[in-house]
């Protein structure tokens, strides 16, 4: 729907054509009509790309990733039931996913400009406020769930030194 108010800038395509009919003419990916075995290696070689480019440009994620290499085999220590340590990990591993996904937020944003513009850090301002949220959420699953048993790893310890 177009605003009387707002330019249309929806693409145009020639009458002729149109997606369905024709999909060279699609203003799609050209790699999206790849299928079966190819797409999958190609998937993974774009992820891990992915995952190594937010390494070496993110230092949020640098952070993120060392708190996880932290938690998870923390988690795989902790005396909780089976549900409980998928919490664990599942709270560990949606902070780096929405870290990820604020960074391309991020990257999108810088692409079109580094001028200040109010929707720009409306966007940037909503990542990181998402990325804020998923970390209360690991903070008080891991408080609710881990921290009993690690103070009774605690003191088990401690009686046993003495």
């Amino acid at each position: 729907m177009s605003s009387p108010h707002l330019p249309d800038r929806s693409p145009k395509l020639p009458p002729e054509s149109s997606p369905e009919s024709s999909p060279e003419s699609s203003l799609e990916s050209p790699h999206k009509g790849q299928r079966g075995l190819q797409r999958l290696f190609n998937a993974l070689l774009y992820s891990l790309s992915g995952l190594s480019l937010a390494f070496r440009h993110e230092s949020a994620f640098r952070q993120e990733v060392a708190l996880a290499i932290v938690l998870m085999p923390l988690a795989c220590v902790v005396d909780v039931t089976a549900a409980e340590r998928v919490l664990l990990f599942g709270s560990v591993l949606l902070v780096v996913l929405v870290e990820l996904l604020n960074s391309s937020v991020e990257a999108a944003v810088d692409r079109i400009g580094f001028d200040t513009h109010r929707l720009s850090k409306r966007a940037k301002d909503l990542g990181s406020a998402a990325v804020l949220v998923a970390l209360l959420m690991l903070t008080i699953t891991w408080a609710l769930l881990a921290v009993p048993s690690l103070i009774h790893i605690g003191t088990a310890l401690i009686a046993a030194a003495r």
